[in-house]
């Protein structure tokens, strides 16, 4: 999908070159070395299974977010995921306090289909979704009409959800057998704290 498209569609904005190619690669490999990545376990129908992808959450002292059953306690900033959150927080106008970084090893890990409506996210949450690596597909469904689109997320890119996003759509970062390269996914997000 094309930022044209995207611009189409309420509540999503797409920036193709957000970071230069030689800022993407850099970070990808200090980040996929650097972040304290975990594989948690969720319950899915009853079974305890292992989520298909690595992933870390850093972010303010106070950014706790849960979701599938999963707890999360932030970890403190590091130099990098701090500077991508001061430029997304003055792109976006978001107080972006949290990220949630996914590592997706090969096209064998995937991400199913699902909404960031936490309520720890308010009801119209901003997400702003850098990536690193290999080009994935993300699927956006429409929860009424199940229209479906898909954006190429090359490295460097830039993908916004905001206003009724997350109402409006289910997204999914299917399998893609093919890829046989690592993504990282960093997904900055504003927990809402009493």
């Amino acid at each position: 999908m094309s930022s044209e498209l995207a611009a189409k569609i309420e509540g999503f904005a797409f920036e193709p070159h957000f970071l230069a190619e030689s800022e993407a690669r850099d970070l990808f490999a200090r980040l996929v070395h650097g972040l304290a990545w975990t594989q948690p376990t969720i319950a899915l129908f009853g079974v305890r299974r292992q989520i298909p992808r690595l992933e870390a959450w850093y972010g303010d002292l106070d950014a706790r977010y849960r979701y599938s059953g999963i707890a999360h306690e932030p970890m403190p900033w590091t130099p990098e995921l701090a500077g991508l959150r001061d430029r997304l927080r003055s792109y976006a106008g978001e107080p972006f306090n949290s990220v949630l970084a996914n590592l997706y090893r090969d096209g064998r890990d995937s991400n199913g289909w699902h909404s960031d409506d936490e309520a720890e996210l308010g009801p119209t949450p901003t997400i702003a979704s850098i990536s690193l690596g290999a080009t994935r597909r993300f699927s956006i469904k429409a929860t009424a009409s199940g229209e479906r689109h898909a954006f190429e997320l090359s490295s460097g890119s830039l993908l916004v959800m905001s206003g009724a996003s997350q109402q409006l759509w289910r997204h999914a970062v299917p399998k893609e057998p093919l890829v046989q390269h690592a993504r990282i996914n960093l997904t900055f997000r504003t927990i809402l704290t009493p």
